[in-house]
């Protein structure tokens, strides 16, 4: 890798900060929200080793139009899902044309990763995806309770269960831990269909998943809540929550993926070879 290769990176790098520190209201849900940074290092462990061609610095026209194009676009309407398209575009405009053609259509793959290690979901979607998760999960957790003969009423993101008020309240959305569960779905992807073209027909599969382990905390915060106390399903069950809708995710994509790669459900070996 030559020091002009080593300066790009450094530019990305930069970007990338200017990308997180602009608007800052993820901070309220920090703990939640930077797991997303995770992202990019998984993008470079699937992806290794890197093999690059023995030639001298260069990049991919095209990508960089495209790259500057969406910054702008990202800068005048404040859509921080530009940005991070802008930033995936750049990156790949450099590996595109730097890394052996044998391992372009894996490392195509992995652009996911890269793109979802920015709060484009928490700053871009907090309306139209946190309102939607938060109301159908309330409703498939009044229908749960009501087929077990609970007594229940919902209206909107308010429910009673046995007499119980309950709130979906904007934290229940699950909107600070999507792109973190989104990442964990993704790698598993990768990990046992990113040699086929199947990966891409299974993202959107993973937003279902997602909202099928965030509808499970809700359904489960429910349960606490009319059993034990308020008290104690809004306190640190209610923030551990967050955690254990990304364990759910793995536990949801695991034997989904295994069984469309033909392997079983056991943890892949750490010696197994990348997809090509």
């Amino acid at each position: 890798m030559t020091r002009k290769d080593q300066s790009f990176l450094g530019l990305l790098a930069i970007l990338a900060v200017f990308i997180w520190a602009r608007d800052r209201r993820w901070a309220t849900e920090a703990a939640d929200t930077l797991p997303v940074l995770a992202g990019i290092p998984l993008c470079i462990w699937l992806g290794w080793p890197w093999k690059f061609r023995p030639a001298a610095f260069s990049l991919s026209g095209k990508f960089i139009v495209a790259a500057v194009i969406l910054f702008v676009a990202g800068i005048l309407f404040e859509y921080t899902l530009l940005l991070a398209l802008g930033w995936t575009s750049l990156l790949w405009s450099w590996l595109s044309v730097r890394l052996e053609p044998e391992t372009l259509p894996a490392v195509r793959r992995l652009m996911v990763l890269p793109l979802l290690a920015f709060p484009w979901i928490t700053l871009d979607f907090a309306q139209t995806i946190g309102w939607n998760f938060r109301l159908s999960g309330a409703w498939a957790a009044s229908h749960l309770f009501g087929l077990l003969g609970l007594s229940v009423t919902q209206d909107g993101t308010n429910m009673t269960v046995q007499g119980v008020p309950i709130s979906v309240e904007v934290a229940c959305a699950g909107l600070n831990t999507l792109q973190a569960t989104l990442i964990a779905g993704s790698m598993l992807a990768f990990i046992f269909i990113g040699h086929r073209s199947r990966f891409w027909w299974n993202l959107p599969l993973l937003v279902v998943l997602a909202w099928c382990a965030n509808t499970l905390r809700i359904i489960v915060l429910c349960v606490a809540v009319v059993t034990i106390s308020p008290e104690f399903a809004e306190g640190i069950f209610h923030k551990w929550g967050g955690w254990g809708v990304i364990v759910l995710m793995f536990l949801l994509c695991w034997p989904l993926f295994a069984m469309q790669s033909g392997k079983s459900a056991a943890p892949p070996p750490t010696d197994q070879p990348k997809p090509a």
